[in-house]
Parts: C-alpha cells; sequence; structure tokens
C-alpha cells in the first residue's frame, strides 16, 4: 500500500532524525552494553574470588585447631596476596595473629595485624587489629608506639576497648592518675551486660578506686 502524506513526512522526518543522531545512538547503546558486560564480569570475578577465599578459609581454620602455626601463617599470606580485597582476608590475618603469638611467634603476630591495620577495608576489623597490636607493643615496652596506636578515631563499640587497653599502657609507665582515669571511661563507655567490665573494674580498683575525671 502506497504511504499516504503525513506517512511520508513522518518517515522523511524519522530519516532526517537518524542521520544526524543515529551514529551518536548506536555509540551510546555501545557503550551502555559495555558498561553492563563489565559490571556483570566484575560482580562474577568478587564471587569467585570471594567462593575460593572462603574455601581457603576454611582450611586455615582447620590448622588452627590443630594448632600447625606454620602452615597458619602460609594459608593468611597466601589469603592476603591472592583474595586481599575480601573480608576473609582480614578475618585470616586477625587469626593467624592470634596462633602466631599463642606459638611464642611474635614477629609473625605483629606482621598479621600490622597487615590488617595498613590494608583492611573493613574499620571494626583494622580497630580490634590495633587494640591487639597495641597490646603486643605493650608487651614489648613499647608504649608510646602503641598509645599512637590508640589514638584518633575509632568505632563507637571499640570505645571501651580502646580505653582498657590505654589504661594497660599507662598502669605499665606507672602513671597511676592516667591508668585509673582511662580504665574509668572504659567502664563508662562499656556496655553493663559486657564480661569484660569485671576485669576493668578490678585493675581500676587495683589502682585504688574509681577515677576523679575521664580520661582525656
Amino acid at each position: 500500500m502506497a504511504y499516504d502524506h503525513e506517512e511520508q513526512e513522518q518517515l522523511a522526518s524519522l530519516t532526517a532524525w537518524w542521520k544526524q543522531y543515529g551514529n551518536l545512538l548506536s555509540w551510546v547503546l555501545i557503550v551502555a552494553l559495555a558498561g553492563y558486560a563489565a559490571w556483570t564480569s566484575w560482580n562474577i570475578y568478587l564471587r569467585k574470588q570471594s567462593a575460593q577465599a572462603a574455601q581457603l578459609y576454611e582450611e586455615m581454620q582447620k590448622a588452627v585447631t590443630a594448632k600447625d602455626n606454620t602452615k597458619v601463617q602460609r594459608a593468611a599470606t597466601d589469603m592476603e596476596d591472592r583474595f586481599g580485597r575480601t573480608a576473609y582476608a582480614q578475618m585470616a590475618a586477625l587469626a593467624a595473629a592470634k596462633s602466631a603469638f599463642d606459638a611464642g611467634d611474635v614477629k609473625s603476630a605483629k606482621t598479621q595485624l600490622e597487615w590488617v591495620v595498613d590494608k583492611g577495608a573493613n574499620e571494626e576489623y583494622k580497630a580490634l587489629a590495633k587494640i591487639r597490636l597495641a597490646g603486643v607493643l605493650l608487651d614489648d615496652k613499647a608504649y608510646e608506639q602503641g598509645l599512637t596506636l590508640l589514638a584518633g578515631d575509632f568505632p563507637p563499640a571499640f570505645a571501651g576497648d580502646v580505653a582498657d587497653r590505654k589504661g594497660d599502657i599507662f598502669a605499665a609507665q606507672n602513671k597511676t592518675a592516667e591508668a585509673r582515669a582511662a580504665y574509668q571511661t572504659a567502664l563508662d563507655k562499656m556496655d553493663e551486660k559486657n564480661p569484660g567490665r569485671q576485669l576493668v573494674q578490678l585493675k581500676l580498683d587495683a589502682l585504688g578506686g574509681a577515677a576523679t575525671k575521664p580520661a582525656a
């Protein structure tokens, strides 16, 4: 059937529009499809990475249970090298640090904790690593390094633990007033149901009771 005049005008307008914008539209569609393909591929890659990391983490946990610190450290390092972007790598480093410390391998414990502090993406894991690393530095009598590590912002949930660790460092330095104030702050920040409160209270009592002012 022949086109009527109106249809011919519409076809002519469409043809003119396509000549002007068709090439641009084609490129927009190509870019959009390429972006979608890249996004899909990236998500598939992340899921694959997470699955592989989970499997390696499970194997590492078996080594932790067996108290095979050498194997634990090797697995944790492998995890950090291959799957450093995943949460499993940070979990592995924390577990490896504890394994090393329990085995008397303080150097490896520090290395694992420092990796979480420097490379970790999760603020909670980083906070936990800083508190534990400050404890290792306390044992090494590196008091100022420990206090520097505990300076700055921490997630609110860790405020009590940070203050408690500061109190331990101050107590080791025989800074009784500062230690007392830090322990009091720890008690103030900890939830009433926190089992750690009892130990903090014992340390505070050993110093001579409640603080007269909160820790700085």
